[in-house]
């Protein structure tokens, strides 16, 4: 099955127009640790102010969490999947597997599967992350596990990765943000 994506909602913005305060935040996202202006940063410059905080948050969440980059991607990508989020997914799926997760880990969570988790750390933060986007809770058992192998600040911290790749969720489908390039959708 082929599967196509919907026609983009919002047309190019052109950095010439920019407004002082866009030049600002566009120039500080391209000098920052992502390195360019994509997917839902290019929806979020039409509201500089919307741009700037998010875009800060974005970056503690992705590079500057206590988590390891294999565990916030993980907790990315049960988003992503979640929302089904094409543009979430095909950015942050090779990034996941560069950062060690498995193969079978990475195609269980597309195909809504369960995953076969090796480690305790990433099973744990997959089972966190579906009950709080599935639920919107956390049981006590689950809660109390996490604590134990990732540690309070952690899970203070994954908390805030769910709830910003939500939003960046949101803004994929709410504007029909395009893949890349020639890439094409992973996510029935």
């Amino acid at each position: 099955m082929t599967l196509t994506m919907p026609t983009p909602r919002l047309g190019a913005l052109d950095p010439a127009a920019f407004s002082d305060e866009q030049k600002t935040i566009h120039d500080a996202i391209l000098a920052g640790p992502r390195g360019r202006v994509e997917g839902p940063l290019k929806v979020w410059m039409r509201s500089a102010g919307l741009a700037d905080n998010a875009q800060r948050l974005g970056a503690f969440c992705r590079f500057g969490s206590s988590l390891e980059p294999r565990l916030s991607e993980l907790a990315i990508l049960v988003t992503g999947r979640v929302w089904t989020a094409q543009f979430e997914w095909s950015v942050h799926k090779p990034i996941a597997l560069k950062a060690g997760l498995s193969e079978a880990v990475v195609e269980a969570i597309r195909s809504r599967q369960t995953p076969p988790f090796e480690r305790d750390d990433e099973r744990v933060v997959h089972d966190f992350a579906q009950a709080l986007h599935r639920d919107h809770r956390v049981p006590d058992a689950l809660y109390a596990e996490a604590v134990a192998i990732l540690g309070e600040t952690a899970v203070v911290e994954l908390v805030g990765i769910l709830g910003y790749y939500t939003l960046i969720s949101m803004t994929i489908n709410a504007f029909n943000v395009p893949l890349e390039g020639d890439q094409v959708p992973e996510l029935e």
